[in-house]
C-alpha cells in the first residue's frame, strides 16, 4: 500500500482544513498518510498584521522528505493566479531531487483556494503542474466521477484540475461540506492510483 504526503501552505487556515479532508480520503486507501506544511517565509510581524493563522498543527517538511513518498498532494492558496511564494520557495529547493530523478513516476496532485469564485483557482493548479512534470511525476486531477464539482446548488470550488474552496476577501468563508467532500475524493483517488503503481 502507498505512502502519501499532503504538503500544504495555508495563510488563513482554509488550505489547512482542506489538507485534513484530503488526508482523510487518502487514509481510506493508503498505508501511511502524513500531513506537513512548508515553512512560512513572511516576517512574523507582517504575518500577524495580515491576519495569518498561527499555531498550525502540521509539522514543517524538508524538501528531501518528498522522495520518501509514493504520492504527494500539494495544497496552496492562490496568489495572482499562481501558487504562493512560500510554496514556490520550498519547491525551488528540490533541485537535488530533480537531479537524482527521485520523484520520477510518483503521483502528484494539487488543490487550492482563492478569495473569490473566479480568483485564479484553475490557473493556480495549471501553473503548478509544470513543476510536477519537470520532476517526472504522474499528474492526477479530480475526475468528473466526483460529481459534486458539477452541481449548481451552491457557489463552490472544484474543477477537473483539483479540489478548491472559496475563502472570501477577508478569509471569512470556510470550506463547505461539498468542497471538503471533493478534497476527500481527491485524496482517495490519488492514494488509489499510487497504490496501483507502488502497492
Amino acid at each position: 500500500m502507498a505512502k502519501i504526503l499532503v504538503l500544504y501552505h495555508s495563510f488563513y487556515g482554509h488550505i489547512e482544513t482542506m489538507a485534513q479532508a484530503v488526508a482523510k480520503g487518502a487514509r481510506e486507501v493508503a498505508m501511511q498518510v502524513d500531513v506537513k506544511r512548508v515553512p512560512e517565509t513572511m516576517p512574523d510581524e507582517a504575518f500577524r498584521a495580515a491576519g495569518g493563522k498561527a499555531n498550525q498543527a502540521a509539522p514543517v517538511a524538508q524538501p528531501a522528505e518528498l522522495a520518501n513518498y509514493d504520492g504527494i498532494i500539494f495544497g496552496t492558496p492562490t496568489r495572482f493566479g499562481n501558487m504562493t511564494g512560500q510554496m514556490r520557495t520550498f519547491l525551488d529547493q528540490t533541485g537535488s531531487l530533480w537531479m537524482q530523478g527521485a520523484l520520477v513516476g510518483k503521483v502528484g496532485s494539487v488543490f487550492t483556494s482563492s478569495a473569490t469564485q473566479h480568483g485564479g483557482q484553475e490557473s493556480t493548479i495549471l501553473t503548478f503542474i509544470p513543476t510536477l512534470l519537470h520532476q517526472g511525476m504522474v499528474v492526477v486531477g479530480l475526475p468528473y466521477s466526483e460529481q459534486r464539482q458539477m452541481g449548481l446548488d451552491e457557489i463552490k470550488g472544484g474543477s477537473p484540475y483539483g479540489a478548491s474552496t472559496i475563502a472570501g476577501g477577508q478569509g471569512e468563508r470556510q470550506p463547505s461540506e461539498q468542497e471538503l467532500g471533493m478534497a476527500a475524493f481527491q485524496g482517495k483517488h490519488v492514494a488509489t492510483i499510487a497504490t496501483k503503481l507502488f502497492g
